[in-house]
């Protein structure tokens, strides 16, 4: 199993528990409950992974005699936009749009922003005008608040973009 998948299935299986959190004896023993399709998971595999997602932030420790684990709000976040990018949802019929001219001194935001619309599969129409079929305008709203180029950027969903 490569390393990504067990990360993920960790990921997944926190967001799908009651307040995150997930005993770890549960989750070694019982995995195929959280992610159909795994094959068995060594335990070695599973502690490396538990290593990485804490070294990375996305997950915290609760109880450390109980081995309770908790996902991190960096956590969700990842969760949520790997929930988006790999989503195979019928398409609504509508085209989410992105458009902005972000300044030059806000080059990093910039660059961020077109990272992620890259992950989620947005295609460059024009320099600063993106789009994609996926539903993630809710999320794309929120990321755009928490990076703080919301004065610069608008998201819309569309019927037709034809040319």
């Amino acid at each position: 199993m490569k390393k990504k998948e067990i990360t993920n299935s960790i990921l997944f299986a926190l967001e799908k528990s009651v307040d995150g959190y997930l005993r770890f004896e549960d989750f070694a023993y019982h995995h195929y409950r959280y992610h159909y399709g795994i094959p068995e998971l060594k335990k070695s595999s599973l502690s490396q992974a538990l290593k990485r997602l804490r070294e990375n932030g996305l997950i915290e420790l609760i109880d450390d005699k109980e081995l309770i684990i908790r996902l991190t709000d960096i956590g969700r976040d990842k969760i949520l936009w790997e929930k988006i990018k790999n989503s195979n949802e019928k398409w609504d019929g509508k085209w989410r749009v992105v458009i902005w001219d972000i300044p030059e001194k806000r080059r990093v935001a910039r660059d961020l922003l077109r990272y992620k619309l890259k992950q989620l599969g947005f295609e460059r129409l024009q320099k600063s005008v993106w789009a994609c079929q996926k539903n993630c305008t809710k999320e794309l709203r929120e990321f755009i608040r928490k990076v703080g180029i919301g004065d610069w950027v608008i998201v819309m969903e569309a019927n037709d973009i034809g040319r």
